[in-house]
């Protein structure tokens, strides 16, 4: 990443705002920040750069690399469902998906696969019925759900991301229901084999990066991302420049 951001001592960036992907980008395999790339957003910053992280996470999961990093600029969560600032612990953008389709989707997945696990993502608290640890995300290795009960009880709200979770091969038959009964309904994001991600139809990192951008008064020509995963491919394409991880998927480096 660095090799991609820095230029030489003293030189001009050309980009004026850098939009960074966490898991598999920002972040080594062990989760962790490495000094190196540490360094290299704090050069971003000496130079006047705007560094925003942009991610399918949560705020709560994020606040500490946000920290650590002495950013100050908004960020951006769930896909691009939220946009988020911790300085003033507000929310600048949210689209959520609606309260009748958030109910149609759970039924149906329920529906091929009882045991489905159901989580809500709702701003930035996690409610779910039933909590699996063998299926983790990374926010759940974390933290715990802050309500475990029915659903009913949470499908009264719209829902900033909706995620299903089971083994590969029982998950393949939610994603194709939901896929063939909700196409152009949804906004479906797959970053692991056990989790389908589910926002609305027009939540995407590129759309909330384009809001943050202008916030800035940052022309998408001076934007820089940089990512690895299928979520990240609107957002890549979007910016001036978008940068492609050597680890990225298959289908991010076409």
């Amino acid at each position: 990443m660095s090799t991609a951001v820095t230029p030489a001592s003293g030189a001009a960036l050309p980009y004026r705002l850098v939009a960074i992907d966490l898991d598999g980008t920002l972040l080594r395999s062990d989760k962790r920040l490495s000094t190196a790339y540490v360094q290299a957003v704090l050069q971003c910053i000496d130079r006047g750069v705007q560094v925003v992280l942009a991610t399918a996470r949560p705020p709560r999961s994020v606040r500490p690399i946000w920290a650590a990093l002495g950013l100050e600029t908004h960020s951006i969560h769930y896909n691009g469902a939220l946009v988020h600032q911790f300085g003033g612990s507000r929310h600048i953008f949210h689209q959520p998906l609606a309260v009748p389709l958030v109910r149609k989707l759970v039924r149906a997945a329920r529906r091929v696969d009882p045991r489905c696990v159901v989580s809500m993502e709702i701003l930035d608290r996690w409610y779910t019925d039933h909590y699996d640890p063998d299926l983790p995300t990374q926010t759940s290795l974390h933290f715990n759900p802050d309500v475990i009960g029915p659903l009913e009880a949470f499908m009264t709200v719209p829902v900033t991301k909706l995620m299903f979770l089971a083994p590969r091969e029982r998950l393949l038959r939610v994603r194709t229901i939901v896929e063939r009964r909700f196409a152009g309904q949804v906004g479906m994001a797959i970053s692991d084999e056990h989790l389908i991600q589910l926002m609305h139809i027009e939540a995407d990192k590129a759309v909330a990066l384009k809001q943050v951008a202008a916030q800035y008064g940052i022309p998408r020509e001076q934007v820089l991302a940089i990512g690895d995963a299928p979520n990240d491919r609107r957002m890549l394409r979007w910016a001036g420049m978008g940068v492609a991880m050597k680890n990225a998927w298959p289908e991010v480096l076409r």
